[in-house]
């Protein structure tokens, strides 16, 4: 029997697609706006972080005591709202053209998560200002990884997250050029 016509005429055998578990793929944001106090100064964060997620924010509580602020302990200070799946990829990108597509290589972490902040709601597109509301600001926390990721944070047998389930520095930037286009500032 004689052998494939591609092996008989010494061509390079065809080039295998990328393993799908390697790919990196955003698994959290988690938006956090912190005011420093309770009443209508947190519920205007509240409206504003419901405008841009179109979800529910949770309370941000105090963990200590400071009298200098007039904070206390439990006191409600902020809220956060948590995204998963395609409601936190399409967040991500409207973030990123709010902050011009641009990244700080300070910004990402080791193990490739990273954080920025956007001073204010209305440099998201189609947000107007409102006088109600006033200008506030939010932190946005990523968390990057892979596939099995998982078991890290399962409750029968969870181990730490092994070296090659990470991603580094350098996989993080090349994932944010070729997912979102951002241009990350050395």
């Amino acid at each position: 029997m004689s052998a494939p016509p591609s092996a008989a005429s010494g061509a390079a055998p065809a080039p295998t697609a990328p393993n799908p578990h390697r790919t990196l793929r955003v698994i959290k944001i988690v938006v956090n706006t912190s005011v420093g106090e309770s009443g209508e100064a947190r519920t205007k964060a509240v409206k504003v972080l419901e405008m841009l997620t179109h979800q529910r924010p949770v309370a941000t509580r105090a963990r200590s005591t400071n009298r200098d602020f007039g904070i206390r302990k439990g006191q409600e200070i902020g809220a956060k709202v948590t995204l998963r799946g395609p409601p936190a990829t399409e967040f991500l990108a409207r973030a990123f053209e709010a902050r011009d597509k641009q990244l700080d290589v300070d910004s990402i972490d080791r193990n490739g998560n990273f954080s920025f902040g956007v001073a204010d709601y209305t440099d998201f597109t189609g947000m107007k200002y409102d006088p109600a509301i006033g200008i506030h600001g939010m932190d946005v926390a990523v968390e990057i990884g892979r596939s099995g990721f998982r078991i890290r944070e399962r409750r029968v047998q969870a181990r730490p997250l092994p070296r090659a389930l990470r991603s580094s520095r350098d996989e993080t930037k090349a994932f944010l050029e070729g997912a979102f286009g951002v241009t990350v500032l050395e």
